[in-house]
């Protein structure tokens, strides 16, 4: 049966969005209201949905996460992100992702779902579901409660949306998985094409991701509620999971740049981000042969330099120059390779992680063992780097024995997976599970000692629009499943 591809539109709806990254005034337009709905084609509507799914997890939510999680610190000679090193912020600096997440995102993907009964659609819809239970878990895992009952309600506009207590959010992050995976037919004559910018339409990948990123909510209740993590998890039993990247890839063509390099360029800042000793050191110590893959040597030498986490205010030295994030992670806008920089919404080795941590639980059936070590050798193939002994050394090697020993083994190695490419996603595991245990308090932290930023800040849009925001947060506040 041939299939009928609607419209192929994924290349000009990301120069579109990605252009408006120096600051149009639409992400920031606080009468731009994000429960407001209009009619378009689906076909033109997924694309520049995930396009901002894109600009936020890649700029935004990177840029935090990678920061947080002590992979990346603010360069000595400049000074573009010595706030968020000092933990000193603004509910302004997140009036924009909050704005894409929403207005640009979700308002996009609520579209679709509302024409799922239309058999043309109906594809696009369930990709939408699934995508727009991935973005509810972005904006709840950074906001804890957000707006979602009374958000995106269409023609019965609500301006004042109230705020939903973060686990009823996780609650229709399940059933939005659940209703979309449901919908899925590969077989359909209806199905997208390019236009579908992360698997091209490929139905049976895109319930691969719905598996993986439920198996990845279920565990993020493994603190708060570990009843309901392991009965949520026993439903995916025979399930089938993530194989490979679930990324947008970029070009090197103006407009449909990775969005941080894109961004770093068109500001013209050139070295903002600066290798951290946290994340180095330990690579060092195990021989990760990654580090390249990360990071850069300093100029004009053959090692990676790092900078203690936050010592952005020692002088810079020529003697000592520094290592800049590897063109792989779009954080070096010297290099044009860092143009084609995917981002990645789950990758392939945080899919084989989250499986070996269920099923060294007991959650899940599989090889804790094998899963491990098929998530550090899909890790290292995504870099086309050689693992060599790696897995097999002392360092590396998974513990025979002890939960305790195989959890820390598991999300540390997901940590260096996710080194300049799931910053945000590695800052929400070290929430959930305290790993790694190795990060250290930044030199210029504003909080006391023994005290990490736990969460964003809501933004000034919802404080100064919305007369039901729940109150201002500090960023040590943790969110619900923080325990």
């Amino acid at each position: 049966m041939m299939k009928k591809h609607i419209f192929k539109a994924a290349a000009g709806v990301l120069t579109a969005l990605s252009i408006t990254l120096a600051g149009c005034s639409k992400f920031l337009d606080v009468n731009d209201n994000p429960n407001q709905t209009t009619e378009a084609l689906p076909s033109l509507i997924l694309p520049s949905a995930q396009a901002a799914i894109g600009i936020v997890l890649g700029n935004t939510y990177q840029v935090y996460g990678s920061m947080w999680s002590q992979y990346w610190t603010q360069n000595r000679s400049s000074s573009q992100y010595k706030s968020i090193d000092q933990f000193l912020l603004q509910g302004s600096n997140f009036d924009r992702p909050w704005q894409l997440l929403y207005a640009d995102g979700m308002e996009d993907l609520q579209l679709i779902i509302n024409q799922a009964n239309a058999e043309p659609v109906k594809q696009y819809a369930a990709i939408s579901m699934i995508l727009k239970a991935y973005e509810l878990q972005m904006l709840t895992d950074a906001f804890g409660d957000i707006p979602m009952k009374d958000a995106l309600q269409g023609e019965q506009l609500n301006l004042n949306p109230h705020y939903d207590a973060q686990e009823v959010v996780y609650d229709s992050i399940f059933a939005l998985i659940n209703r979309g995976i449901s919908l899925i037919d590969a077989g359909s004559e209806y199905v997208p094409g390019d236009e579908d910018m992360i698997f091209q339409g490929d139905m049976d990948k895109w319930e691969a991701f719905g598996n993986t990123l439920k198996l990845r909510a279920y565990l993020r209740l493994s603190e708060v509620n570990p009843t309901k993590a392991q009965a949520g998890i026993a439903t995916l039993a025979g399930a089938t999971f993530l194989t490979e990247d679930a990324s947008i890839k970029y070009s090197s063509t103006g407009g449909n740049q990775n969005p941080l390099y894109a961004e770093m360029v068109g500001l013209g800042r050139t070295q903002n981000l600066v290798a951290s000793e946290t994340a180095v050191n330990q690579m060092k110590a195990m021989n990760d042969p990654r580090l390249l893959a990360f990071y850069q040597n300093a100029a004009g030498t053959t090692t990676v330099n790092p900078i203690p986490q936050g010592d952005f205010n020692t002088p810079p030295s020529a003697a000592y120059p520094l290592s800049l994030p590897s063109p792989n992670t779009g954080a070096a806008p010297r290099s044009a390779a860092s143009a084609l920089a995917p981002v990645k919404f789950i990758s392939a080795a945080e899919s084989y992680f989250l499986q070996a941590e269920a099923a060294a639980r007991g959650w899940l059936a599989g090889d804790a063992r094998g899963l491990y070590e098929d998530g550090i050798t899909a890790s290292f193939a995504a870099y086309n780097v050689t693992p060599g002994t790696y897995i097999t050394t002392a360092v590396a090697a998974f513990p025979a024995t002890g939960l305790a020993a195989q959890l820390k083994a598991i999300i540390t190695q997901k940590y260096f997976a996710m080194n300049g490419n799931q910053g945000f996603e590695a800052w929400s595991e070290w929430r959930r599970t305290g790993y790694p245990d190795f990060f250290v308090r930044s030199v210029e932290s504003s909080l006391p000692v023994g005290q990490f930023p736990a969460r964003f800040l809501y933004p000034n849009t919802e404080l100064t629009r919305n007369p039901n925001f729940p109150g201002a947060k500090v960023v040590t506040d943790k969110v619900w499943w923080d325990k």
